[in-house]
């Protein structure tokens, strides 16, 4: 063969390029939802830096800070950090080990990602019912009435029982998300 024929040829094992600009195929229409979704935390990002600002300049400007500044920015904080996880699950852009990974063929690598994918699966559904535990306690009282738990501060929000229920979603739909790209590494599909 000539050095021609020898570039015209391709690999069947090699993995086709990645755009790095969204959603790994792999995790499918969930996937692009969740990467969607991610605005919305970043923006409370912003409103959170903003909220700071406008608490910084009533204290030491005006010397009336409010009550629910530093509660809130921790709360949307929070939340964007819980969805980061998420986020990063449907992008593959979380950071991991990549010694051996990166030193194997595509073949074995994917059957790495059909077993890390199954594994963090489990993992996330065993969080979730964890989860569910912590947020039976925090949104509803001994007698099965519906009350979120508060912070018990001065202006006292549901801002913790909130964070528990939002970490019991996201935990739920990351594991349904790494069940998704379980089955479409093990399909092949991209």
């Amino acid at each position: 063969m000539s050095g021609g024929e020898d570039d015209r040829r391709q690999d069947t094992d090699a993995e086709p390029p990645r755009d790095e600009g969204g959603p790994i195929p792999e995790a499918g229409w969930l996937g692009r939802a969740i990467s969607a979704g991610g605005i919305v935390f970043a923006l409370g990002i912003v409103l959170a830096m903003l909220i700071l600002i406008q608490e910084v300049v009533l204290r030491y400007f005006f010397n009336s800070p409010t009550t629910w500044a530093h509660e809130t920015t921790i709360f949307l904080s929070g939340l964007a950090f819980v969805y980061g996880g998420l986020y990063c699950v449907a992008r593959d852009s979380h950071i991991r080990v990549v010694l051996i990974y990166d030193a194997i063929p595509p073949r074995a690598r994917r059957g790495l990602d059909i077993a890390i994918s199954a594994v963090c699966a489990l993992s996330s559904a065993m969080f979730a019912y964890a989860a569910w535990i912590m947020v039976g306690r925090a949104a509803f009282t001994p007698t099965g009435e519906f009350r979120l738990e508060r912070s018990g501060s001065a202006w006292d929000p549901v801002y913790p029982g909130l964070t528990k229920v939002f970490l019991l979603a996201v935990l739920t739909v990351m594991a349904v998300q790494f069940l998704i790209l379980t089955v479409n590494y093990a399909r092949g599909k991209r």
